[in-house]
């Protein structure tokens, strides 16, 4: 194992190159925790966005998780396999798609869950409890952030929607 930081010398001079390579990490990481559930976080995604919304137009869930549509047919196509959600004709329009978790998607949903909760505490274990508080609020307030956003959408849009 390598004692050099995950980003060395004066890369790490530059915050956007911290991020890209801490949420590489990360996503690396939850990949490899959650991957016991033949699952994948794109999926945990959508479930956990499910559960929170409720039933949702298939449309309006990949621009909700800023997922190109190509992967969220993939992405649902696995989830319905595995018999965690579930696509039904929309009442309100029968032209589109409505898709919902399933009681099994919540089962698993809550086992993802508590995997991520021990992966915080396993990733974040040498940071005291102020700093991880702290490290929580930035990150959420950048996620929040309408600049971030619009510079994401932005470059996603100029790239045809296949680099969410």
């Amino acid at each position: 194992m390598s004692e050099a930081p995950l980003v060395p010398g004066a890369v790490a001079e530059h915050t956007i190159c911290l991020l890209v390579k801490l949420g590489q990490v990360a996503f690396r990481i939850a990949e490899d925790g959650i991957g016991g559930t033949g699952l994948r976080v794109r999926h945990y995604s959508v479930l956990q966005a499910l559960a929170d919304n409720g039933a949702m137009p298939q449309l309006a869930l990949g621009s909700f998780l800023r997922i190109d549509p190509a992967t969220m047919v993939t992405s649902l196509d696995d989830l319905e396999r595995a018999g965690y959600a579930e696509r039904t004709r929309d009442p309100q329009d029968r032209r589109r798609y409505a898709v919902d978790i399933t009681t099994e998607g919540r089962k698993v949903l809550a086992r993802l869950n508590r995997t991520l909760v021990d992966l915080d505490g396993e990733i974040l274990a040498d940071l005291g409890t102020t700093e991880r508080q702290s490290l929580h609020v930035l990150l959420g307030s950048l996620a929040a952030s309408p600049t971030l956003t619009s510079l994401f959408d932005t470059v996603r849009e100029q790239n045809g929607g296949k680099r969410a």
